[in-house]
């Protein structure tokens, strides 16, 4: 299955997460599908950057986004999972 998920990057205490197509059994940082986006929570508002058309391109190709991203998308783009 593939799923929609965060990828760590940055220093300690100072993350930024790209948002990346990946296979489920793939590792929390290894390769990637196809990166999608990022989400930056340390700018004040937080940063998320998304490529709507992709992200509407492989929802519909099946791939489930994780309960973090979920909660994310639901908060800023709700029209989107719809």
């Amino acid at each position: 299955m593939v799923k929609i998920r965060l990828i760590r990057m940055g220093t300690k205490h100072k993350p930024f997460f790209r948002i990346a197509v990946a296979h489920e059994q793939t590792k929390r940082n290894g390769p990637a599908i196809e990166v999608i986006g990022f989400y930056n929570p340390q700018t004040k508002p937080a940063t998320l950057k998304l490529d709507r058309a992709k992200l509407k391109q492989w929802l519909e190709k099946g791939a489930q986004p994780t309960a973090s991203l979920r909660g994310l998308l639901n908060e800023k783009i709700a029209s989107v999972l719809s």
